[in-house]
């Protein structure tokens, strides 16, 4: 998979070990890398997450560019899923998301945020629009998933302290929520590490999503 063109990183003292949370519902488990937003990824079990997060690192290295070089996996904790986590998506933050975040690693996460975005922009830009649909007949297709993506975010935007008008420009919008979130996003209910992981897996399993059902 080649590598879209991606902004710089600030890819310096990135951690090695891969310390993961766990978020586990009734139906699914859910494991996120807690330093590396957006490598997030589910499995029935704890083992089928731990096991699916690994085999999507060649994918989110396409992302996250040469700075990306993980260690070992080290499970951090585990929380309690709702009924969101078990209906697809991660939903609970964690005790680990209240660290302090200060403004050079707020800046080196809203990176790796800003190139998901720049990521999924190059994945539509390349993608048909018109998707291959799932077994019985389900799925958006590409500009619905996209117009699905921009609008999620902008209903979140209040999580971050901020607001954004419905119509605003996506460029706009998402320099809003970059500028809250190197901030630590003080005025937001979500702990900024939570929202910055919490965008860039909406971001990634999308754009993943796109990628794997071109028709």
């Amino acid at each position: 998979m080649a590598a879209a063109s991606l902004p710089d990183r600030g890819q310096s003292a990135v951690p090695a070990v891969v310390r993961v949370g766990l978020e586990a519902g009734a139906k699914w488990v859910f494991a996120s890398a807690l330093d590396w937003p957006g490598w997030c990824r589910r499995g029935r079990d704890e083992h089928a997450a731990l096991d699916t997060l690994l085999d999507y690192a060649d994918r989110y290295a396409a992302v996250a560019g040469p700075g990306f070089a993980p260690g070992d996996v080290q499970v951090t904790g585990q929380v309690t899923g709702n009924a969101t986590t078990d209906f697809g998506a991660p939903d609970v933050p964690g005790p680990w998301d209240a660290e302090p975040l200060a403004r050079p690693e707020a800046d080196r996460l809203t990176r790796l945020l800003e190139a998901g975005w720049a990521y999924l922009d190059s994945v539509v830009a390349a993608g048909p629009a018109v998707l291959r649909k799932g077994p019985r007949g389900g799925g958006r297709d590409r500009d619905a998933i996209v117009d699905h993506v921009r609008e999620a975010e902008r209903s979140f935007s209040g999580k971050c302290g901020v607001r954004v008008p419905p119509r605003t420009p996506w460029d706009q919008q998402r320099e809003t929520l970059a500028t809250a979130l190197r901030a630590g996003a003080p005025s937001g209910t979500w702990p900024a590490r939570y929202a910055l992981r919490r965008f860039a897996w909406h971001v990634l399993d999308h754009a993943w999503e796109i990628e794997d059902r071109r028709s």
